[in-house]
């Protein structure tokens, strides 16, 4: 598992900021983004919880590195600096239902 998190890592550190731009530009095409990676982590046999301990690294990089593109986007970093450890957790949860509901 400590390599999935090691190519999370290296994913978000070397995805080009053109691309990155692109998929945060606009709120759906995120959404699909994070849905085809979803569907992708399930594929590979990972567990839910497993999905949004993923999407928590994820979330945590775009909070620190990249700013909000767009209201939603700006909630959802809004939600992520005040909340605690454990609201972050559900809220990763709930990034991934949402994703998978996108489908």
């Amino acid at each position: 598992m400590e390599n999935i998190n090691k190519k999370v890592e290296d994913k978000l550190e070397n995805t080009d900021q053109q691309k990155k731009d692109k998929i945060l530009a606009d709120f759906s095409v995120f959404m699909n983004y994070l849905s085809d990676k979803v569907e992708l982590g399930e594929k590979l046999g990972l567990s839910e919880e497993r999905i949004a301990q993923l999407a928590e690294k994820v979330a945590s990089y775009l909070a620190k590195k990249e700013d909000p593109k767009n209201s939603e986007e700006y909630l959802l970093h809004r939600l992520w600096q005040v909340g605690d450890k454990e609201e972050q957790h559900m809220l990763a949860h709930m990034l991934v239902k949402l994703a998978k509901d996108q489908k």
